[in-house]
């Protein structure tokens, strides 16, 4: 009852007619953003955070709007997953396998009908498990100290770094590179400047926000005017976009088992929509393809990954509000957004500031009817934007990202910042480093420095305080667990590649 009564109180906020417009806007430019190839929804959301400081928006109506560009963006990239056989994001890689084929087979009405209910299912599940299961962890949050939380960010680090990236080391290097840049500015605690070279506008580090527009905004910018600067091939036209009851019905078991999948795998630190999209649809090729159906345009693997990327997304969201340790590269966005309105998210933004909380989970509950009715009726326009040539769609990134960036502080310091982050970020992707781990060492690296100073100042020096709770052993326990899983997929990778080029008969086999 509780609970209820906290989400009353959402919805008395997320009434507003500010927030119903942001909400309604946010889910049409995400589905739009999700639906064009390439883009995805870190960027998508990274490319309209200066867009919110602009339009100098109270901090629990930004965290609605970009919440609900993250809703929309993995609702929109099954569009182009169906139509084109190109994932708008790396989470509709799964819906490619069954999807395309069914469009091919004259079927992409259908198709797109199936994954709209299903990612429907999928988000109103897992906005129904973080309105559940965040206050719990809220709750058990409270027993966490100074050396908790170091470990629990280790453990950040080691997820988010590892499980997600096919290298690594290289993800780890990432890490470590956010971490060295998170050290810029004045020592907290000594007064002293670090890394600074001497120059004043360094003195407070690097702006988490302005070094994700450029990391992401600017270096996606450089690496499509390097690649993909052709126009993109013609959809398959599509006059209407209800499937029949029939086929819907039978893919419901599917969109239920989907989304227990995804939302568990979205809870997890660093695992992400792509996680959840995968075992959603491992688990349900296990469980019901008895006839060697899926991969040839079954409709149940268009509903389990559908269902399972958007359940993850939702689930990424608890450890971001309750631990303040975000569940995904997107969420590591959208902790970036309230670190620079000076909220702290974690256990107490759920005493001290609920309205943002529950406001926002109300919020995603509207969300998700609009993008219902948005991508059903409206499919066909959502088709039509992925004729929409790059060097047209470039410049307005480009614009709203200067724009943006500079109405936070009126310095043309911070554009230069913001184009060396974005050199940065397409050096990094060029080596194939992956960005998010550096983010994550830009957002947590002072957190986590702080934590380690704090509890060696409450143990007197003695490094023993790192393990002497069972909360932290657990903690460097699954961080060992997570990163040997990480090696282990890697190396099996690699080998499986090395098979291929040997034997690529017995490696299909396999």
């Amino acid at each position: 009852m509780e609970t209820l009564g906290f989400l009353f109180h959402g919805f008395e906020e997320a009434l507003i007619p500010l927030n119903i417009a942001l909400a309604l806007i946010g889910c049409f430019v995400g589905t739009i953003v999700g639906a064009l190839p390439g883009l995805g929804p870190v960027n998508g959301v990274a490319i309209l955070i200066p867009l919110a400081f602009s339009l100098q928006l109270p901090a629990g109506s930004a965290l609605i709007l970009l919440s609900c560009v993250y809703y929309g963006c993995m609702y929109g990239g099954r569009i182009s997953s169906i139509m084109l056989n190109i994932p708008g994001d790396e989470p509709a890689m799964m819906t490619c396998l069954d999807g395309y084929p069914m469009a091919k087979n004259g079927k992409a009405p259908e198709a797109l009908a199936i994954s709209g209910i299903a990612s429907f299912v999928g988000a109103i599940a897992s906005t129904i498990g973080l309105m559940l299961f965040a206050p719990l962890l809220v709750r058990f949050a409270i027993h966490f100290g100074p050396a908790e939380y170091f470990a629990l960010y280790l453990l950040a680090f080691a997820t988010i770094g590892g499980v997600t990236g096919s290298n690594p080391a290289k993800t780890l290097l990432g890490a470590a590179i956010g971490l060295a840049l998170g050290c810029v500015g004045i020592d907290p605690q000594s007064g002293t400047a670090r890394f600074t070279f001497g120059n004043i506008h360094l003195y407070d580090g690097f702006q988490a926000i302005i070094a994700i527009v450029g990391l992401f905004a600017i270096s996606e910018v450089l690496i499509l005017l390097e690649t993909h600067l052709s126009e993109r091939t013609g959809a398959v036209a599509v006059d209407r976009a209800f499937a029949r009851w029939k086929d819907i019905k039978g893919t419901i078991p599917a969109m239920f088992r989907g989304s227990l999948v995804g939302f568990v795998s979205g809870i997890l630190p660093g695992a992400g929509a792509s996680l959840g999209s995968f075992l959603a649809y491992t688990v349900e090729r296990r469980f019901s393809d008895q006839s060697n159906t899926f991969g040839t345009g079954d409709p149940k693997g268009v509903a389990a990954p559908e269902a399972g990327n958007n359940a993850a997304a939702g689930g990424a969201l608890v450890p971001m509000l309750a631990l303040g340790v975000p569940g995904s590269g997107t969420t590591a966005v959208l902790l970036a957004l309230l670190i620079s309105l000076n909220i702290t998210p974690g256990p107490l933004l759920f005493q001290d500031q609920p309205q943002i909380v529950w406001g926002l989970i109300a919020s995603l509950f509207m969300a998700n009817v609009f993008l219902l009715l948005l991508n059903l009726p409206l499919v066909g326009v959502f088709t039509r934007m992925l004729s929409i040539p790059l060097w047209a769609l470039m410049p307005f990134v480009v614009m709203i990202s200067f724009v943006g960036v500079y109405s936070l502080s009126h310095s043309t310091f911070d554009l230069v910042v913001m184009v060396g982050f974005g050199l940065l970020g397409f050096v990094l992707r060029k080596l194939d480093i992956a960005v998010v781990p550096v983010v994550l060492g830009l957002l947590l690296g002072g957190e986590m420095e702080a934590n380690m100073r704090r509890a060696l100042a409450i143990s007197a020096g003695d490094p023993w305080v790192f393990v002497s709770s069972g909360i932290s052993i657990a903690l460097y326990a699954a961080t060992i667990l997570f990163l040997g899983l990480a090696v282990f997929f890697a190396f099996r990778k690699r080998r499986q590649a090395a098979a291929t080029i040997e034997d690529p008969e017995r490696a299909m086999a396999d």
